[in-house]
């Protein structure tokens, strides 16, 4: 989950400032609050606060935390769909197909205990307004690999189980970097956010690749940085820097849920 964090964190000055090199700057002035950080940690307080075995608790709680954080940070770069159903109480799931269904859904893969748990728990979190087949798979790709990661299974295993469930993955990141642009969709960047996890030798060459690529920089970090972390764990050094760019009330509300989560 920190994670997620931490390469929303790396990754926003290239959200739309587009990075082809895995030599950049990792921590600068530049590096800015944004939507996918604080929807990953209002995932993680819906998981300690709602039942995982009630999905109307789940759902609801899920929406209660996205609205009451988004709404005490209104320029953290919403998407126009995801904007008016954060500031409007009557807005309903709209099918969205875009990547916000997986760059929020890692703490998922902590609270459930199986497989079957956490894909249940993405299918869920994604559906609040990612409520399409596109927008669920997405979901359920990064928290099933994030689960796998963190169980102990090899790349390989984690390879073939997405490949197998979710999405082909037979690309590397060198052959696609050249002509790769800036793609919001679930299926036109979720699958690369894995791949650069599992090219990856560390936690941080696992952000690095994901920036590299040159497209929505933050949120294909954020997704890569979740992976990561629960195969390789996060340096020290990293941990304690993602601090210095979370604000009082968003140290408060990770806390919430990473003491409990975090086990």
């Amino acid at each position: 989950m920190l994670g997620a964090i931490l390469g929303d964190i790396i990754g926003s000055p290239y959200e739309f400032n587009s990075s082809k090199t895995k030599d950049f700057p990792l921590l600068t002035n530049s590096n800015r609050l944004t939507d996918d950080r604080l929807m990953t940690i209002a995932v993680g307080c819906a998981c300690v606060n709602a039942s995982l075995y009630d999905e109307d608790d789940f759902k609801e709680k899920v929406a209660y935390y996205m609205r009451l954080i988004g709404r005490q940070y209104r320029d953290a770069g919403y998407g126009g769909r995801f904007y008016n159903w954060l500031f409007d109480d009557r807005e309903g799931p709209y099918k969205s197909f875009g990547n916000g269904s997986g760059m929020r859904v890692s703490p998922v893969a902590y609270a459930g205990n199986t497989l079957e748990e956490v894909e249940r728990l993405a299918k869920w979190s994604a559906e609040v307004t990612h409520n399409s087949m596109d927008g669920i798979s997405g979901a359920q790709a990064i928290a099933s690999a994030t689960f796998l990661a963190r169980t102990g299974k090899s790349k390989d295993e984690i390879r073939e189980y997405i490949s197998k469930n979710f999405y082909n993955l037979d690309f590397t990141l060198d052959y696609i970097r050249p002509f790769y642009s800036f793609d919001v969709t679930c299926l036109g960047s979720v699958p690369h956010a894995i791949v650069y996890f599992l090219e990856s030798e560390s936690f941080e060459d696992a952000i690095r690749n994901a920036v590299s690529l040159g497209g929505d920089g933050d949120t294909i970090g954020v997704m890569a940085g979740a992976i990561a972390e629960a195969y390789y764990g996060i340096p020290d050094e990293l941990q304690e820097k993602a601090f210095e760019y979370m604000d009082e009330t968003v140290q408060e509300y990770y806390y919430e849920y990473a003491d409990q989560l975090y086990k």
